[in-house]
């Protein structure tokens, strides 16, 4: 029998968005977002911050929080088909703005943001938080 530590579904997870950041044609910042089913057992979407599919890969503007890019909980939510009943849990490699902690709140029945590294406003934890969703820092864990 193996002795070794495993890694838990969180790390696991919060590591495949870290990868899929990676996929980021953002040049500020690297964004990775992966949405689960409650008991980690599917992957229900995942995304990365980028311009949208068709446009050039890169951003509209250097300006910093208005690059034009869309933002990985964004495309996250774009591409979950899943019903708003099925319980969700999202991981990102950075807390969430205030507009994508939005997003998730209406994807429906998120019951726990774990997300990276913190963000430069702050604002989004008790958004989510007060509609009842769970917001968890889990520190990423380097590669």
């Amino acid at each position: 029998m193996s002795t070794r530590p495993r890694p838990s579904f969180q790390a696991i997870y919060l590591q495949l968005a870290k990868i899929l950041a990676e996929r980021s044609t953002c040049h500020r910042l690297s964004v990775g977002t992966v949405i689960t089913t409650l008991d980690y057992r599917k992957v229900l979407a995942v995304g990365y911050n980028g311009n949208a599919t068709g446009l050039h890969n890169g951003c509209d503007r250097a300006e910093p929080g208005n690059c034009g890019c869309l933002h990985s909980e964004e495309n996250a939510v774009i591409n979950c088909d899943a019903p708003r009943h099925t319980e969700k849990v999202v991981f990102v490699t950075h807390l969430p703005c205030v507009q994508c902690a939005k997003r998730l709140i209406n994807l429906g029945n998120v019951k726990s943001v774990f997300y990276g590294e913190d963000y430069r406003i702050k604002d989004s934890i008790e958004i989510l938080k007060s509609v009842g969703i769970e917001v968890q820092h889990l520190p990423l864990s380097p590669q």
